[in-house]
């Protein structure tokens, strides 16, 4: 597999699903104007020096990103140094070569700093939108994931499979300046989920979004063996977690609270959920998986969890729910100014 050489540097980033944000007013503000905003959001990241960036792919009302290449591609142009990447792609409803196409092309705009993050997705609203058959949910992400990992070799290929058309002695266009598009596979708690990274050779992202993160240590380690065992080379582990940072704990519960429960029981009215209550999100902050606090309390949070899996890079979730983007964009001020020096403080560098 084609691999870029593995730095093991801890790495920080920034994740959005482009949640529809509110004004001041809190009247909602429409999904064009939160698109601006994410672009800001990501320009403010990179100045900081953050090291990533993720944009979620959705296809409903209450977020406002659907092609997130193209928000990560006008993200390029007012940046320098950041990595643009998703959170996730949903590969299971897309075509694999023009998703490839379409990141190799981001990775030419903007310098060799796009990454891409594939996954299953946490919504089914794509699979009828694009003609698929919710039936074929499991066939299509493994066939689609694995005629992915063919392309991304930027070699001529022949594939075959049961969701298109085989392929012979094909090619895909334009390639990478480096030869690899650097890949995560976002994976929400399964074994089969973790070898399957390992056996591609892409990076693993744990969707740590309920529980406590030293839960997910199995996992880790699981990973770690199997690319040994493989053969692979020592691929990053990531860990994607809700959270916000505000001056205090007090302010930054406070501040969260209304803008999670609103996008919890939103998503909650249509699984069967019941809805969230302040109890439930204290639990979440003390025990959990959402690292909201004064950036003290987060970065200590952040470090017991690198420690705990042994992670390379930490990606804190910004946006939740209906939430104003002057709220978010202190978020990542602050995130960017004291929360992450003080985790490399808290980190050996040498881990």
């Amino acid at each position: 597999m084609n691999q870029t050489p593995f730095d093991q540097t801890l790495k920080f980033g920034l994740d959005t699903f482009g949640d529809v944000t509110v004004d001041p007013d809190g009247q909602p503000v429409h999904a064009a104007q939160v698109i601006r905003n994410i672009v800001e959001q990501a320009a403010l990241a990179d100045s900081l020096g953050i090291d990533a960036f993720g944009v979620g792919e959705h296809h409903r009302d209450d977020f406002a990103v659907s092609a997130p290449e193209v928000v990560l591609a006008a993200i390029a142009a007012r940046t320098e140094r950041i990595t643009l990447g998703t959170a996730v792609t949903v590969l299971s409803s897309d075509d694999p070569i023009r998703v490839f196409e379409r990141f190799a092309t981001l990775d030419a705009v903007s310098g060799g700093r796009a990454e891409i993050t594939l996954g299953r997705g946490s919504f089914i609203e794509s699979f009828p939108l694009f003609g698929y058959d919710l039936e074929d949910y499991e066939v299509l992400f493994s066939e689609k994931l694995d005629l992915f990992s063919v392309v991304r070799r930027e070699k001529p290929f022949s594939w075959e499979g049961t969701v298109r058309p085989a392929l012979r002695n094909a090619e895909v266009f334009p390639k990478t300046e480096s030869g690899a598009l650097p890949t995560w596979i976002g994976v929400g708690g399964t074994p089969q989920s973790v070898v399957r990274a390992a056996q591609y050779g892409f990076g693993l992202a744990l969707a740590i979004i309920g529980g406590a993160p030293a839960r997910f240590a199995p996992l880790a380690d699981l990973y770690r063996r199997a690319l040994e065992q493989l053969g692979q080379p020592k691929l990053p582990i990531a860990v994607h977690s809700p959270g916000f940072v505000a001056e205090t704990d007090e302010e930054a519960r406070d501040l969260l609270f209304p803008y999670f429960k609103a996008n919890r029981d939103r998503i909650g009215r249509e699984r069967g959920w019941p809805p969230t209550t302040r109890e439930d999100f204290e639990e979440d902050v003390e025990n959990g998986a959402v690292f909201a606090g004064s950036p003290e309390t987060v970065a200590q949070k952040i470090a017991d969890t690198v420690k705990v899996l042994g992670i390379d890079r930490f990606d804190l979730k910004f946006s939740n729910g209906p939430m104003p983007h002057e709220l978010l964009m202190r978020c990542i001020e602050l995130y960017g100014t004291e929360v992450i020096p003080r985790v490399r403080e808290l980190v050996p560098a040498s881990r």
